[in-house]
């Protein structure tokens, strides 16, 4: 405040400063509105880590949480492998890559192609990548991609007729995870891996299907049958989980989280051929509630009624909810704190800081051992229906081929 003015107020009075008064009347207010922002925004990411030449691989790179992430990681150096739905000729896609690269000052940054909703897609893509060799660097994998129904809207299902939340937000992660998990451990011992799965504390109301034993003993038939009854079992069993948007979601992010304990589980199983311990760790990050487009779709219910309401209520839901670069900030601290480079895996990490699960399943062996099977039974039966789909729809083409040959 300048010299004279405070001089004014004090021995004039504050009455007779322009304005005083109200000024007074409105600073509270501001400082009380700036601690609840700083409060809702979150903890801040202050670790760092050398990333030039590290490889990192990243679903759900292209919007939201998984942008910020992506900007903040390639401004450092990293090399960026995103998988994106889109073809890689799409020019949204093109644009955005270029931006990405002019804004990070970084040239290591591609694209491949996807889908997350098509187990086939994923095989070509995974299966690809693991028979390069000698084995391809891969020092981190982002899982950031995510889908939620608002909550007016209905079912929808993927290419291979999974529920859309249950099949790319879990099946889709299980199916690139089990297939790239050769990648992961063939990794030279000096080299700090991490798993980073992106999840949401709706996975509290979650409910794992009670999957049970689809059959009461070895002897019930043939390996492909007993893998068909086991999806058509897997099957029955979620669809008598009473639909609505958010026991989906959230179910769809406690199985994840299962799964993630699992696989850390998983990885530190395996033998080295060179005797060294496991490198590869597991980290579980809950962002926090965020203004992303998938945030924004589900609280304006999918519906331009709904966005309006979305607009009109906007300055409050700037208050209570992250930006993406905040949301952002714990999967950066996941990535670049030194202590999760060494040691056990398997953490669960909030507000850049390490917190307990809330739900006993999610290091449950039983469960975890029952959720992995029928998941690998689902996919291969799914895989191998998909399979013969497109081997008809191939023969078929051909046949028209023909006839349009002989005319």
């Amino acid at each position: 405040m300048p010299l004279h003015i405070a001089a004014q107020g004090l021995f004039s009075g504050v009455s007779s400063i322009p304005y005083a008064w109200t000024v007074l009347k409105i600073a509270p207010w501001l400082v009380l509105l700036y601690v609840l922002k700083r409060y809702f925004n979150g903890a801040t990411n202050t670790s760092e880590r050398t990333m030039h030449s590290k490889v990192i691989m990243m679903t759900g790179g292209t919007s939201g949480i998984g942008a910020e992430v992506a900007r903040a990681l390639a401004s450092r150096g990293a090399q960026l492998v995103l998988l994106t739905q889109q073809p890689l000729s799409d020019p949204f896609l093109v644009d955005y890559i270029m931006d990405l690269r002019i804004q990070a000052g970084n040239e290591l940054i591609t694209a491949e192609y996807v889908d997350l909703t098509s187990l086939h897609s994923i095989r070509v893509f995974a299966t690809k990548w693991v028979d390069n060799a000698p084995p391809r660097r891969l020092d981190m994998i982002i899982l950031c991609a995510n889908t939620r129904t608002p909550p007016s809207g209905s079912a929808t299902t993927t290419e291979d007729g999974l529920e859309s939340a249950w099949g790319l937000n879990y099946i889709a992660n299980f199916h690139l995870l089990s297939i790239l998990s050769p990648a992961l451990r063939a990794q030279p011992p000096d080299r700090d891996v991490r798993i980073i799965f992106g999840t949401c504390s709706s996975y509290m109301g979650g409910t794992l299907p009670d999957f049970g034993s689809p059959e009461s003993g070895p002897d019930k038939g043939s390996k492909s049958k007993s893998k068909l009854k086991s999806k058509q079992h897997t099957e029955a069993k979620l669809e008598a989980i009473p639909f609505t948007p958010s026991s989906v979601y959230a179910t769809s992010k406690l199985a994840l989280m299962t799964f993630a304990s699992a696989f850390q589980k998983h990885l530190t199983a395996y033998s080295r051929p060179d005797k060294n311990p496991m490198n590869a760790r597991v980290i579980i990050v809950d962002p926090g509630w965020t203004r992303t487009p998938g945030m924004r779709r589900y609280l304006s219910f999918g519906s331009l009624w709904g966005l309006a309401l979305y607009l009109i209520m906007w300055p409050f839901w700037w208050l209570v909810l992250k930006s993406p670069d905040q949301g952002a900030q714990t999967f950066l601290y996941a990535a670049m704190e030194a202590q999760y480079g060494r040691g056990e895996g398997g953490k669960f990490l909030k507000e850049c800081r390490e917190i307990k699960f809330m739900r006993p399943e999610i290091e449950n062996d039983v469960a975890q051992k029952t959720l992995w099977e029928m998941s690998d039974n689902t996919i291969q039966a799914l895989e191998k229906e998909g399979a013969m789909k497109r081997a008809k729809e191939k023969k078929e083409r051909g046949e028209g081929k023909s006839r349009s040959q002989e005319y």
